[in-house]
């Protein structure tokens, strides 16, 4: 006779709910701790939340609070005697003299118009696009991205080294030519300029985002091989030929037609042979995984009036119909998103 299965039904549980309506508790708490140098505090070594009070000139029962939550939240580390710690983690990407900080990126991804686009996500749902003004981010000359190209250079730098690494060389060797299109940090062009040493980058922008990338050439070296190439990407003569366009997160901000038009217009840039290193978030055909770049659709509906997460598909028949015979995949380990190599 076989046995009843004495499991317990699964019950409703609301604890999902809670957790993702309280989530920007732990991004608040994140942004404090960087915006008080909290980590760099703590960088050369334990302190309890009195020392730390004195140093940063905050509450004992403030900074005993935030320590705590960020404790929970695995961002610092609490011992028997009270004294916080830096988790891995936190110790290269959160003490401001790390040569990796990424403190700066909670400047735009926690940007109030960021913030703003997202408080009027029904409306955004209902009407099929932002509600910022005018294109939402991608608003002529949209100083979010000055404060893009500050914050985001060290968080780009990982996946921009390895492209320029390993993934150029094995798509047809070293570029000597390289328009970098939208350009924002430089980081993908000036990536390039270090690792392939006959590279001659220009980066197209806006001048006040061109300035930020000026600068980060000059602080990697390369400014003598970089140029700046003021104006709207879609607007602006790229002039040419160039061996290797890089795009990197431009493509999610419009629509299919408006991407096509770009790719015709890259294309008559490219010398023979070129090819174009698009850097994309890329969801599977289900458009629900990986979870890492799925959801980035909805930042995208949030903040533009028409950008999209494009799957590999789309991708495809897009850069077809801009006259381009191949597209082919190539996944990072630093960073979820992929490189897609086209050519004509």
């Amino acid at each position: 006779m076989a046995s009843q299965s004495t499991a317990a039904p699964v019950q409703p549980n609301p604890a999902r709910i809670y957790e993702v309506l309280s989530g920007y508790q732990a991004s608040f708490a994140l942004k404090a701790g960087i915006d008080l140098d909290l980590f760099s505090a703590i960088g050369d070594g334990p302190q309890t939340a009195t020392a730390l009070a004195s140093r940063l000139s905050a509450s004992d029962r403030g900074v005993r609070i935030l320590c705590d939550a960020l404790t929970v939240f695995g961002f610092l580390t609490k011992n028997e005697d009270g004294q916080y710690g830096l988790t891995m983690d936190s110790s290269v990407f959160l003490v401001r003299k790390s040569p990796a900080y990424l403190g700066g990126a909670a400047g735009f991804l926690l940007k109030d118009e960021m913030l703003r686009s997202f408080e009027d996500l029904p409306v955004a749902v209902r009407t099929g696009g932002t509600v910022l003004p005018g294109e939402g981010t991608v608003s002529y000359d949209n100083p979010v991205w000055v404060e893009f190209a500050h914050g985001m250079a060290n968080m780009m730098f990982p996946a921009a080294q390895e492209i320029a690494r390993r993934v150029i060389p094995s798509t047809g060797g070293s570029p000597t030519n390289v328009l970098d299109i939208a350009a924002g940090h430089g980081i993908f062009g000036i990536s390039v300029a270090q690792h392939h040493a006959e590279a001659r980058v220009t980066a197209c922008d806006w001048a006040p985002v061109l300035a930020v990338a000026e600068q980060n050439a000059m602080r990697f070296g390369v400014a003598d091989r970089f140029r700046k190439l003021v104006g709207d990407a879609m607007k602006v003569d790229f002039g040419g030929p160039y061996d290797m366009v890089l795009v990197p997160n431009f493509f999610h901000h419009f629509d299919k037609e408006t991407n096509i038009r770009l790719m015709r217009k890259i294309r008559e840039s490219l010398a023979p042979g070129g090819r174009v290193i698009t850097v994309e978030f890329v969801p599977n055909e289900d458009r629900i995984s990986p979870a890492s770049t799925a959801p980035f659709a909805l930042v995208m509906l949030a903040s533009t009036r028409n950008g999209d997460a494009y799957t590999l598909s789309e991708y495809r028949q897009m850069f077809v119909a801009a006259g381009y015979s191949s597209t082919n995949p190539v996944a990072l380990e630093m960073s979820p998103e992929t490189v897609l190599v086209s050519r004509v």
